[in-house]
């Protein structure tokens, strides 16, 4: 397991240590959450998958062989559906006031992020493909159109920019950066 600290979001106590061990910190808000599950036909085409793998595999075998190549190949189906599924983005508020975006282990603070857009599906192939920048941090998903790119002015981060899959960029953009939400949601409409 990786452990990763964010400078930023750690606070210095000047008082005793005593003190701060006897007031609690209060958690964050979370201003948006979202899951990045597999659509509903990903689940039927594992299943046509596994019920054609189980009858090949089972073939001219013990009807025994057919329960077990079936148990395994369902197993292992729904293990890789659930793992494709396991991204989540998070709106974090913390007590101060300053806002958070988590996805796959990395913290994004909304402070660092000068400009915001919502590209569009009708975008997406140019944002993916010859307008990408190397160096930008990626999170998509191909079942997912629509992305929120964080054009990031932090002189201590070479990351030009993030590009985010999400089912709803408005949203994110209201909880995460609320005074860019609405310009950079107008490509939307």
């Amino acid at each position: 397991m990786e452990l990763k600290l964010d400078c930023r979001r750690l606070s210095l106590v000047s008082d005793s240590v005593s003190d701060s061990q006897n007031s609690p910190t209060p958690a964050p808000t979370v201003l948006y959450q979202e899951r990045f599950w597999v659509p509903w036909y990903f689940w039927l085409y594992g299943a046509i998958v596994i019920f054609v793998a189980t009858a090949t595999f089972s073939l001219n075998r013990a009807p025994m062989w057919l329960y077990i190549i079936g148990a395994v190949l369902t197993a292992l189906g729904v293990w890789v559906l659930i793992a494709w599924s396991g991204t989540v983005l998070r709106v974090e508020k913390d007590p101060d006031g300053s806002r958070w975006l988590t996805v796959k282990g990395a913290q994004l603070p909304s402070d660092v992020v000068s400009r915001s857009l919502a590209i569009p599906s009708t975008a997406r192939r140019n944002a993916l493909g010859p307008q990408l920048d190397p160096a930008a941090f990626l999170v998509t998903k191909g079942w997912m159109k629509e992305h929120v790119m964080l054009v990031l002015d932090d002189p201590e981060d070479d990351t030009p920019y993030w590009l985010i899959a999400t089912k709803h960029p408005r949203e994110v953009l209201e909880a995460f950066v609320p005074a860019q939400a609405e310009q950079a949601a107008s490509t939307l409409d």
